[in-house]
Order: C-alpha cells, then structure tokens, then sequence
C-alpha cells in the first residue's frame, strides 16, 4: 500500500473549554502548540516534512529529516507540529523567531540554523502505520497507537503531546503553559474520524485587548482603500516600535478609511505622502512592504493573543478607536504577560 498526506484536519475557534462529556464519546484535550503544522510521511525509506498547505519543508529541517529516519518506521504518516525552543535550561519556551528563521533558500544558512537551532516534533495524531490507513478509526483507538508508537521511538526530538480527559486540568494548562509559549487547548472528540480539510476539532485561544497607536496604513492590493492598519507600542525610553497590523476590513470600510485618516496622512515639502517600509522577511520577500506614514496620534483599541518581544504573534482585530487616550500612554509595558513557565515540564508528562 503507498501511503499519501491527506490535507490536515482542522479546528474551529470556540470561546471556551467544552465540557468533557458535552458530545458522545467526549472530548479529550491537548495543549496547543506554536509552530508549523507538519504532516510526516515514512514512506518507501524516505522522510517528508509537509506543511499545512501542502508545501514541503524537508530541506529547511534536515536535522528533523534524519532524526525521524532513525526512530520511526516505514509505513507512518504521524501529525505532528515543528517547533523550536529557546532558553537556558529550566526557563526554554517556544520561540517563532527562531522557527521562521528557518525557511531559508541558502543550504549553508539552513546546515547552520539545524545546528544552532534544532527544531522538535510534537505528535498528537497517527493517520497511518504499518501501511494501515487510520483516518476510518476513532480518534481514541488513533492515540492508543500514536502512544505505542512514540513510546518505542528513543528520540530527545520526538515527543507525545499531552492528553487529558479533565476539563479543569485543560483550563490547568491554557494558563500555565502560556508561559512556555503556547497558545491555547485543543479539544477533539474521542470518537471523531480524521476529516481532512475540515474543522472537526476545538480551539480555544488566549484573548486580549490593548490600546496600540496608529502609525500608518497599507492600500489594499486591489489598489482601492485601506488594506491594513500598521500600529505601534512605545518603550520607556519612548521609541516607538511598529508591532503588528489590522487587516479585514469591508470594502466599504477600507474606502471610508481613507476618507478618515487623510487629515493625519504625513507629507514632504512637496506635500506628498511619505511612505515607510517594514521590514522584509522570507515570508514577505515578494510583497510590497511599504506603506503610508501616519502622525502618531490616534489610539486604537485592538484584541490579541500573544505579544513577542516588540511584535504581536499575530494578526491583531479592530475593536474600536479610543480618542479618551494619549498615544505617549500605549507603552510595551502595558500589555499582560503570562508568567514564565518551563517548556521541558510541559514535555515531561
């Protein structure tokens, strides 16, 4: 039997942890990991890495690669998530930086960072083993021989994902595992087939609001209105940093946007717009990086998840102008942090 990736399955934002016994057969609960998705596919005595859009990663991860050709067998297909962890022993947490960096096309950079920063694998699903499709199997039976299979795998780089079946222990880890820098649970239903491609799982992710200063706007790719808002934090020595951007936004409203934000638009002598660049990542190396520079004077209060050093983990949402607000008051050290917490505890069930 040759074994093929499926599109990975899915999961759908909820706000809050299900109950255990909410749907027949229960849930059961896993921490959510901050990586790249990664389908790993033994096969034929080769190794694949694929990501979440069918895209291949094996190069960028040669370290992975030969790791998992010493302690998994032919025949897998396991679901597993790439990451990177950073720190000294006792205070390691995931980091993104790290990870990103490792999409590279120059192979001396790649050997370099596999050395520098080895990436792991998190397994949390086996879709196949021995040659024996398992998407038809419930998701219990799915980890039973998920749990055999890692068991026997004598790697340091290879690890089981957590599982619970106790809804207060899942609320346990949303908190405390933040800190070691995931992002939220994961909650499956025992009985659920794998679906590929649909939302058949639960997440529930971290949530806050903070108020950011407005720093300038990218038109939209359509060439009409506003694409997205670029807004900023200040440090206590009052450097402004560019933290992240608000992007979908209405067709009506990126027009209207325009519209608002023209009395604040900054001009040159000529007196037109001044534009600005963000920087270039291996993500972004062929987008239009630069945008229109804004006055630092209007607040906006946006909702997040995560905050990384200077940047927001991810796109941040438009909840609503604060006017009420001084821009010099939006400062880094405004925004909640959670305490740190030790990833190699997160690891050692």
């Amino acid at each position: 039997m040759t074994i093929t990736a499926p599109a990975p399955m899915l999961a759908k934002a909820t706000p809050k942890i299900p109950a255990a016994n909410a749907i027949p057969g229960g849930y059961g609960y896993e921490p959510k990991w901050d990586g790249f998705r990664c389908l790993v596919l033994c096969t034929d005595g080769e190794v694949e890495l694929i990501s979440r859009g069918n895209k291949p990663l094996s190069r960028y991860f040669p370290e992975v690669v030969a790791e998992v050709a010493k302690h998994l067998p032919d025949g897998c297909l396991v679901d597993t998530e790439l990451v990177v962890r950073q720190g000294e022993a006792g205070q390691q947490r995931l980091d993104w930086d790290s990870l990103s960096q490792r999409i590279h096309p120059a192979e001396s950079r790649i050997n370099r960072l596999a050395a520098e920063t080895p990436a792991e694998l998190i397994c949390f699903d086996l879709l196949a083993v021995g040659d024996q499709d398992l998407t038809d199997q419930p998701f219990a039976r799915r980890r039973e021989l998920l749990v055999e299979l890692i068991n026997s795998c004598d790697s340091n780089s290879i690890h089981l994902t957590r599982l619970s079946h106790d809804a207060e222990e899942a609320a346990d880890w949303f908190s405390r595992f933040e800190g070691a820098g995931l992002d939220g649970v994961i909650a499956k239903p025992m009985d659920g087939l794998y679906l590929p491609n649909k939302r058949a799982m639960l997440k529930i992710k971290h949530s806050r609001t903070a108020e950011v200063v407005l720093v300038g706007y990218r038109v939209h790719k359509s060439g009409q209105g506003v694409g997205s808002l670029l807004v900023g934090l200040y440090t206590d020595d009052g450097q402004l940093y560019n933290v992240g951007g608000i992007s979908a936004f209405t067709v009506a409203r990126r027009l209207e946007l325009i519209d608002e934000l023209a009395e604040y638009v900054i001009t040159d002598s000529d007196g037109e717009a001044v534009s600005g660049q963000t920087d270039r990542s291996r993500f972004s190396a062929n987008k239009d990086t630069r945008f229109v520079a804004l006055r630092p004077e209007r607040v906006v209060e946006v909702k997040f998840d995560q905050l990384e050093g200077h940047r927001f983990r991810h796109a941040v949402g438009f909840l609503r102008w604060r006017p009420d607000r001084d821009p010099l008051s939006c400062t880094i050290d405004q925004i909640d942090r959670a305490p740190r917490y030790d990833l190699q505890r997160v690891l050692s069930s």
